[in-house]
């Protein structure tokens, strides 16, 4: 039952472990997180208490310091916030969705042989496929500070490396990151198997869910969540403006 699915404050809370930024430190009212080039996730500020207009000021300059285009995540309960923003001229980016299914549902039929591997330390086909996919060395070095347990996932189709992922666990939930398939092997059911990989390391760590955020945007991963029975739990988004210099 949807119930008993993990709450969407325990899939952030897997995702920061699993995904962690390079440095985190708290500023006044604000968690200011650097992270090293590995995208917004790992980069954007959020609140530690709720904030007021003389608390942005503190964080723009946090953020700058650091070299940094201010940078908010929104997440549920942060409508005050989100409208703080807003009259500021910051803009929503990259709203995502939180999906999460029981791994037992994952793992009730195991991929084909030969179809997806859990590898770690990675491989120099894994780094290729993550750079074509946008996965650059930034976000690569997340993989590779995050403490927790971990495996990088690769899948292979027609007898060829077809698709990358990584994976990480947080008490009882398995966090998967960085989804890449190949654009010419789409379609041939690569992204199912990877998850399905992903959940038979899970399950063999002790996981009973298998969680991860994709973008709203992404057409071709938030159909293919839907179809294999995910659940959709919750959204977050994050606010910038355009560079003042």
């Amino acid at each position: 039952m949807k119930n008993e699915l993990p709450s969407v404050d325990a899939i952030i809370e897997a995702c920061e472990a699993t995904w962690p930024p390079a440095n985190t430190k708290r500023v006044g009212a604000w968690v200011i997180r650097d992270g090293a080039g590995g995208g917004k996730r790992v980069s954007a500020a959020t609140e530690n208490w709720p904030t007021t207009e003389a608390d942005l000021p503190v964080a723009e300059k946090a953020m700058r310091e650091l070299g940094m285009n201010p940078l908010f995540q929104i997440r549920h309960g942060d409508e005050h916030l989100d409208d703080m923003l807003e009259k500021h001229g910051y803009h929503i980016v990259d709203p995502v969705n939180f999906w999460v299914i029981g791994i037992d549902e994952l793992t009730k039929n195991a991929p084909p042989p030969v179809s997806a591997f859990s590898i770690w330390p990675t491989l120099s086909i894994m780094h290729e496929l993550w750079n074509a996919g946008g996965v650059g060395e930034a976000r690569r070095a997340v993989m590779e500070r995050a403490k927790c347990p971990k495996t990088g996932l690769l899948a292979r189709t027609d007898d060829t490396p077809s698709g990358v992922g990584f994976v990480g666990l947080h008490e009882d939930i398995a966090m998967v990151h960085a989804l890449h398939v190949d654009k010419e092997l789409r379609r041939q059911g690569t992204g199912l198997n990877l998850l399905k990989q992903a959940a038979i390391w899970g399950k063999s760590q002790g996981a009973k869910y298998i969680a991860l955020i994709v973008t709203q945007g992404n057409h071709a991963a938030n159909p293919l969540y839907t179809n294999i029975g995910m659940h959709l739990v919750g959204h977050y988004h994050y606010r910038t403006k355009p560079s003042q210099g």
